[in-house]
């Protein structure tokens, strides 16, 4: 799915940053859920708190059997202050007292504050929410609580009813849970900058192995591509590991593959050496077959003529005038094979080119019964006339010869990428399947009438052009090709 290693290591580093994200937002949801939970210990431990004070007011009022409808406020309140310290005194953080819906506070401490000495006077920036809580607990008769939460901390107050010669006499608590800046919150920020620095480094990291590998990977292909691929440079080393190890590799195969070339151009050379004797001796075999062919009927007719009268002379000497045009021909195409002019390349129009070659071989095509049609898909392109047209000459003649009657033989121009192709398509049998390897090679011929040198024409033609002949056969069609290279001029 991922071709590039680049690629690869895009794709880490945004695996970290979401991981890393995701455990952010996780250890965030931690810490809430761990502040939650502290708020509603707070809430819990204020009610407690409260309770407290209702069971130790309890059992102070119970000295007052008798009297209590002859008691005020300040007489209740010099008392009640112990009972509040004496009910807060083991529990930290929380302060309160006892409150009278008419006289306010009657009595405050906060045993545990962590001041120079005990605090007594009541908080006065909390008054109005101790009163309306404390409201709230009389007007129900039972245990009230409520949050109010401020930027770093939410403030709990908790009252419940108490019962006593006053009416709306109530206790209450008051507590703070820090839910910012606490020993919680130093952890989660602490955690959460560590993994900051984490996924930084892992950033730098990454980014700097991609850009490494990638300078380093466009240096060796550059130095590649520079070079031939017969001839590969001696890669320098990286300095990383794992990819110094292909360097190794690429040096080595590159010696290696410098030995095998040296080695294969040596037995190129004598195969060269083996091929151009054999070719030498196929040239000798069949030059001295085709020759010795039109010697022996020259004897043969000189022969006859010297026993002969004049009108037998005169048919013989007609018949050797003709067996030495005979060989005129062989050595004139063999010229052609062995002395191939260099192309002198001109803008051709290929419709007119090949209209005018295809009427040429109109008759010798109305004579065998086969019709024979060009066809141009491009206008123009660049090549010697002469010879490209001496080299379609040979294809249509094999053509017309190998077609059945009725059929049609086609001659097309076509382009291809940056290749014209020239081809002559005929739909019979094509050549026999032993001759098909060496089909371009002089003197090969699968008919007995052939000198076996018109395809070695094409083919020297086409490699003059820079260009290449081929051959395929198909189920009913034999298409002989002549492939250029596409030149406007």
């Amino acid at each position: 799915m991922f071709q590039s290693l680049r690629t690869r290591l895009v794709v880490l580093l945004s695996i970290v940053v979401i991981a890393a994200f995701a455990i952010g937002v996780l250890m965030t949801g931690l810490f809430q859920r761990s502040a939650a939970a502290l708020v509603g210990q707070g809430e819990a431990e204020a009610g407690q708190a409260c309770e407290a004070q209702a069971g130790a007011f309890r059992f102070y009022a119970s000295g007052w059997r008798g009297h209590a409808a002859s008691m005020d406020p300040m007489t209740i309140r010099d008392g009640l202050e112990p009972v509040v310290r004496s009910a807060l005194r083991d529990r930290p953080g929380i302060e309160g007292g006892i409150w009278q819906e008419d006289a306010g506070s009657l009595a405050y401490s906060y045993p545990t504050y962590e001041g120079a000495g005990p605090k007594t006077d009541l908080p006065q920036a909390e008054i109005a929410r101790i009163k309306a809580i404390n409201q709230a607990a009389a007007s129900e008769g039972h245990l009230v609580s409520a949050r109010y939460r401020a930027s770093t901390e939410v403030l709990i107050l908790a009252a419940c009813p108490l019962p006593g010669p006053l009416p709306g006499l109530t206790a209450w608590t008051m507590t703070r849970v820090r839910t910012l800046g606490g020993h919680g919150y130093q952890q989660l920020m602490t955690g959460l900058g560590l993994l900051l620095v984490i996924v930084l480094a892992a950033v730098v990291l990454l980014t700097q192995l991609t850009m490494t590998w990638s300078r380093h990977i466009t240096r060796i292909e550059t130095m590649l591509a520079t070079h031939d691929v017969n001839d590969l440079p001696v890669l320098p080393p990286t300095g990383e590991r794992e990819l110094d190890r292909i360097v190794r590799a690429l040096n080595e195969a590159g010696e290696r593959l410098a030995t095998a070339r040296r080695r294969a151009e040596s037995m190129a050379r004598e195969v060269a050496t083996s091929q151009r004797l054999a070719a030498i001796g196929r040239i000798t075999a069949g030059l001295a077959h085709e020759i010795r062919n039109p010697i022996a009927a020259m004897k043969l007719k000189a022969e006859n003529a010297l026993a002969g009268d004049t009108a037998r002379k005169e048919q013989a000497l007609g018949a050797i005038l003709e067996q030495i045009d005979r060989l005129d021909t062989l050595l004139h195409r063999l010229l052609s094979v062995t002395e191939q002019d260099t192309p002198v390349r001109r803008q051709v129009p290929l419709e007119d080119f090949l209209d005018r070659i295809v009427r040429r071989h109109a008759d010798v095509a109305a004579a065998r019964g086969v019709a024979l049609e060009s066809e141009a898909a491009t206008a123009h392109a660049g090549f010697d006339p002469g010879q490209v047209e001496r080299a379609l000459d040979n294809l249509i003649l094999n053509a017309l010869q190998a077609a059945p009657r009725d059929s049609t033989v086609h001659v097309r121009a076509r382009l291809t990428g940056d290749r014209l192709i020239l081809a002559v398509e005929d739909s019979g049998a094509g050549p026999p399947p032993h001759l098909r390897d060496e089909l371009f090679e002089p003197f090969v011929t699968g008919r007995a009438d052939g000198t076996g040198l018109g395809l070695s024409i094409v083919r020297e033609i086409a490699a003059a052009h820079d260009g290449v002949a081929r051959f395929h056969h198909t189920d009913g069609a034999t298409t002989f090709e002549i492939v250029l290279p596409w030149r406007p001029c």
